[in-house]
């Protein structure tokens, strides 16, 4: 039976509404703490990375490298001014964290990967002096996790999909992460979205995602 133009209106009027998920900046922002979590080869350091180009454009920033693997060209490649990036290689998980807080009262932003075997009563007080210091501190363990509730925005690897050698063969093209957002920088609820590098320039978040020159926007 066809309805009329009224029964339409009546029906959706009566439909559930569903209130837009508010947009979000992943960022580095001052006395928060940023955590990126997942395995190595997830993309999570050139993401860190990629949130130190845009401070760096007036203000020096630091990362501490723990493995030996971060390569000063990979973050210049991302964007961040190279006269302005401080790198320290510090694998010692005893000298780790003196060296992480010394940084954090000196520079505004400082990216740190976390050796395995640093307690949560340290990550805290590290927390508490980025506040107190109003510093950004990104965070990348290099294994496991990080302790709950000390981070603004906790932004965790889900998955990794590479473009350009779907049939065997072929060069890669690109390389697509999903990414799971929770947190207060989240709004307060977890969120999906995807990375997209190309290995050309900086990453960006799709589709709906855009880079924003304070930092990576999504909604």
């Amino acid at each position: 039976m066809p309805l009329d133009r009224a029964s339409l209106l009546a029906g959706a009027a009566s439909a559930p509404y569903f209130e837009p998920v508010a947009p979000f900046t992943i960022q580095a922002e001052p006395g928060r703490v940023l955590g990126l979590v997942g395995p190595p080869g997830s993309g999570l350091t050139r993401l860190g990375l990629s949130l130190l180009a845009a401070p760096s454009g007036s203000r020096m920033v630091a990362a501490v490298d723990v493995r030996g693997w971060l390569c000063p060209l990979a973050a210049w490649e991302v964007g961040v001014e190279p006269e302005r990036l401080v790198v320290i290689r510090c694998p010692d998980r005893r000298a780790w964290l003196q060296v992480t807080a010394s940084l954090l009262e000196g520079f505004p932003v400082v990216f740190a990967e976390v050796p395995p075997g640093v307690g949560d009563p340290d990550l805290r007080r590290l927390a508490a002096l980025s506040r107190a210091r109003r510093a950004a501190l990104l965070l990348r363990p290099v294994s496991g996790d990080l302790p709950a509730g000390m981070l603004h925005l906790r932004i965790e690897a889900a998955g990794v999909r590479w473009e350009g050698v779907d049939r065997g063969h072929g060069a890669l093209l690109r390389r697509r992460i999903t990414l799971r957002a929770s947190g207060k920088g989240a709004r307060g609820i977890e969120q999906v979205v995807e990375m997209e590098d190309d290995g050309s320039h900086a990453v960006h978040l799709v589709p709906g995602l855009a880079a924003a020159p304070s930092g990576l926007a999504a909604g």
